[in-house]
């Protein structure tokens, strides 16, 4: 038989776990419990036994031992988890990985029918079709402004109608329409709010990023550092190169503009008094596709004109 607990023995015991939590576990998942039921909670306790454990509790206590506990340890860190203590949430502590735990906390989703006041986390939009009511039903949806017409003795909705706008509070009549045509448009289950890893706090969004987007984010900053260096000539190791090149074009500039110059000066020189070279340094052997030992053969079929030109001088073998 169980031995009933005082609400003080159960303070301290969950104050007890709570800490030894934090001392176990890194990884902490923050998330939000609105409308989630007894049972749907237990097949998430389950899903994620083995390296994840569901703690829920009040904030005001959670906050108490979080803070105390803080200052026993000397960890400031452990602070960082007051601010996400808002509202019904709980605690998911881990040692797997962030982002499948908290795929397999998205798994558990249960439907859920439109109450009275509550507020719609999506927007629900009524499809069109035949509802299986009579025509006698007709004032929900009359109320409601839905176009309909009779179809062999019941009412068939014309067109896609959005009943509720995310954000709306159901009404009675919405409500009691969306109970007759059977349709639960809500689902609802733990949702992760923000992450805590070793001291650090994120949002979510976060596990969600591949390598390929962390480096693509990395090469827009660098991008905007070296545009930053360039424009107030600061220089940094990303600046460094475009500085150097964008000096040597002014050193060039002033050797072609005046009588100094150098040797790779020489050679620009060279193809701006002879526009012709630019064209024979763009077509090479190698460019062309032409092999050199073709190029050759070509070279001794233009002299052989020359060897044929000695009889026309008048000389012969038999002379």
């Amino acid at each position: 038989m169980a031995i009933k607990q005082s609400k003080t023995e159960k303070k301290v015991a969950y104050d007890s776990k709570l800490c030894q939590l934090l001392d176990e576990y890194s990884q902490i998942l923050i998330v939000a419990a609105d409308n989630v039921g007894s049972n749907q909670l237990q097949n998430i306790r389950k899903g994620l036994r083995g390296d994840s454990i569901v703690l829920m509790g009040k904030n005001t206590m959670m906050k108490r031992s979080i803070r105390i506990h803080s200052e026993k340890t000397g960890n400031n860190a452990f602070l960082n988890l007051l601010p996400l203590l808002q509202g019904n949430v709980g605690l998911i502590f881990t040692k797997g990985d962030l982002k499948e735990v908290s795929e397999e906390v998205a798994k558990y989703k249960v439907g859920a029918p439109a109450r009275v006041g509550l507020v719609a986390p999506i927007d629900v939009i009524v499809p069109p079709g035949n509802t299986g009511l009579d025509p006698s039903q007709t004032s929900f949806f009359q109320v409601l402004n839905i176009p309909t017409k009779i179809n062999k003795g019941t009412v068939e909705i014309i067109t896609p109608v959005e009943l509720i706008k995310k954000g709306e509070k159901v009404g009675s009549s919405e409500a009691a329409l969306l109970a007759k045509l059977g349709i639960r448009p809500f689902s609802y289950g733990l949702i992760v709010q923000s992450v805590y890893d070793e001291g650090s706090v994120f949002s979510p969004e976060v596990l969600d990023l591949t390598e390929d987007d962390l480096m693509e984010k990395f090469a827009t900053g660098v991008s905007m550092v070296t545009s930053l260096a360039l424009a107030i000539s600061y220089p940094t190791l990303a600046a460094a190169p475009h500085m150097f090149i964008n000096a040597y074009k002014n050193v060039l500039a002033i050797a072609v503009g005046t009588e100094y110059s150098y040797p790779h000066a020489d050679e620009v020189k060279e193809y701006l008094k002879d526009p012709s070279k630019f064209a024979a340094a763009a077509v090479s052997p190698a460019d062309s596709g032409v092999a050199p030992a073709t190029t050759a053969v070509k070279e001794e079929e233009k002299e052989e004109p020359a060897e044929e030109s000695d009889d026309d001088m008048g000389f012969s073998l038999f002379d």
